[in-house]
């Protein structure tokens, strides 16, 4: 234990990831590391059988089970279930970023937030999806692809109960029931929910296409479009129907298609005869 903690002044990592390089103190650490390369959990949840690379990432999930959140701001009184996230939260109200990008001068109020930043930089994409080969800079961005084969749908409009695959989505559509729409474009005075959308509709105004396909030269207002059109070319369909196997290259084709299976007719002719 002495050697290892001497190292922490010397700065020695001597055990070495042979997959990517990484370096760490601890064996420990290295072989926790490594199942981000096999995909190995042995750590299961008993309640939903989700499984988890380290124990400490099943006890912090189990309480999204029982609930709890020891963990609480003494400014605000929020509570969360993890320290780390506690910490992040108060530096919302300090407004401290202290972790710093050395190559674009970026800060970010936690470490790990940094982290995934810097591979915008570096390329890096360690998170591999099992099932499609696929890679991300985040587990959770892996985790938000996964739910493409999944159909996973966690979070839910407490509106109206429509279930979306991400929080991001599920937010942007609760403005729907709010009306809400503080992003306004000063060209032509149309609103949005979200500054992002805005963005999108001002190149309708400006014709910028800033995503281009490296194989045909085809450019696109939006990355999403540009992905669209490159299954195009390399015929990927990540979107497979759970009843009968059949493939499409947009998750709203598969919607579409889904309804053969339900009988659902959704849209009906309002006219009187």
């Amino acid at each position: 234990e002495l050697k290892i903690h001497q190292r922490t002044h010397t700065g020695e990592k001597s055990h070495h990831c042979f997959d990517c390089g990484k370096s760490y103190l601890r064996l420990k650490s290295l072989k926790v590391h490594q199942r981000t390369h096999t995909g190995e959990k042995p750590y299961s949840c008993d309640q939903c059988g989700k499984s988890f690379t380290t124990s400490s990432y099943l006890i912090i999930h189990q309480r999204t089970h029982t609930g709890e959140k020891p963990y609480s701001c003494t400014q605000c009184g929020k509570s969360f279930t993890q320290s780390s996230n506690l910490l992040s939260h108060q530096r919302t109200h300090t407004g401290e970023k202290s972790f710093s990008c050395n190559q674009c001068v970026k800060s970010f109020i936690t470490s790990s937030e940094l982290t995934v930043h810097q591979r915008t930089h570096t390329g890096e994409k360690p998170y591999c999806c099992d099932q499609c080969g696929k890679t991300y800079i985040s587990s959770c961005h892996l985790t938000r692809h996964q739910r493409v084969h999944t159909g996973e749908k966690p979070f839910h409009c407490s509106d109206c109960g429509k279930r979306f695959s991400s929080s991001q989505n599920m937010k942007k559509h609760q403005k729907t029931h709010t009306g809400e729409k503080p992003y306004s474009c000063n060209q032509c005075g149309k609103s949005f929910t979200r500054p992002d959308s805005l963005k999108l509709h001002q190149r309708t105004h400006t014709g910028e296409k800033p995503y281009s396909c490296n194989q045909c030269g085809n450019s696109f207002s939006t990355s999403r479009d540009l992905t669209k059109h490159q299954r195009t070319h390399t015929g990927e369909k990540p979107y497979s129907c759970t009843q009968c196997g059949k493939s499409f290259s947009m998750s709203s084709y598969l919607t579409i298609h889904q309804r053969t299976h339900t009988g659902e007719k959704q849209y009906s002719c309002i006219a009187v005869v």
